[in-house]
């Protein structure tokens, strides 16, 4: 089951929530791009435009040490032993992550290794999931909400592990996010022509798995 959108439209959560729902594994698939971002920072590798470092970045997804346990309520994310869970959700991460994903030779390393985690049925979320990860999923979502909104949200998180960014800033990262997203030459973020869009933006989080749920039945129920 493919689950894609934008930053904020809330389908981490939302799809955490369905895969417990239906007994299934969850992944995170934009976890390996934030933990290839992580590591990169942490070595200082440049990252695109700045830097002509693929090679070195492209090392960095083949060998990549990430593994995935915890729930679908609670999930963990490591590399190696390293819980990078919270690591992961920092602002530098993912402002690298969305430079990361750039680059079509760390995707084709990582959709590879994507492939390989939930084929053996899963609820997965990320990007490009129904378009290009898993074409053949028999149910895809795209959810996406008000540039606004997911700001807002965004900035709610942060304020709750106690950093503080200004709001404007926030929505400007994420308006320059989704342009960089949706205009790459490889992989770029669009629904699926057979997903079904759900628009986030004035449901509460109960609301939107329910509406999940629904499409999900029906599509059972009709083979």
């Amino acid at each position: 089951m493919a689950i894609d959108g934008p930053a904020g439209a809330g389908k981490s959560a939302a799809a955490r929530l369905l895969a417990a729902d239906l007994g299934l594994k969850y992944l995170d698939t934009g976890a390996m791009y934030r933990a290839v971002a992580l590591v990169a920072l942490e070595r200082g590798i440049p990252l695109p435009p700045e830097g002509p470092a693929v090679a070195e970045l492209v090392a960095l997804a083949r060998a990549l040490p990430i593994r995935f346990g915890g729930t679908p309520q609670d999930p963990k994310v490591f590399l190696g032993e390293r819980d990078v869970t919270q690591a992961l959700r920092s602002e530098d991460v993912s402002r690298a992550a969305s430079l990361v994903s750039t680059v079509p030779e760390v995707r084709q390393e990582l959709v590879a290794r994507q492939r390989a985690l939930g084929s053996q049925g899963a609820v997965v979320e990320g990007r490009d999931i129904g378009s290009v990860v898993f074409p053949d999923a028999p149910v895809k979502f795209f959810l996406t909400a008000r540039p606004e909104v997911r700001a807002q949200r965004r900035h709610g998180e942060l304020a709750q592990q106690g950093v503080m960014v200004d709001l404007d800033v926030i929505v400007r990262e994420i308006r320059e996010r989704d342009l960089r997203d949706a205009t790459r030459e490889v992989s770029p973020m669009r629904p699926a022509p057979d997903a079904i869009v759900v628009d986030t933006s004035d449901l509460t989080l109960d609301q939107v798995v329910a509406t999940l749920l629904a499409h999900v039945r029906a599509r059972v129920g009709n083979g």
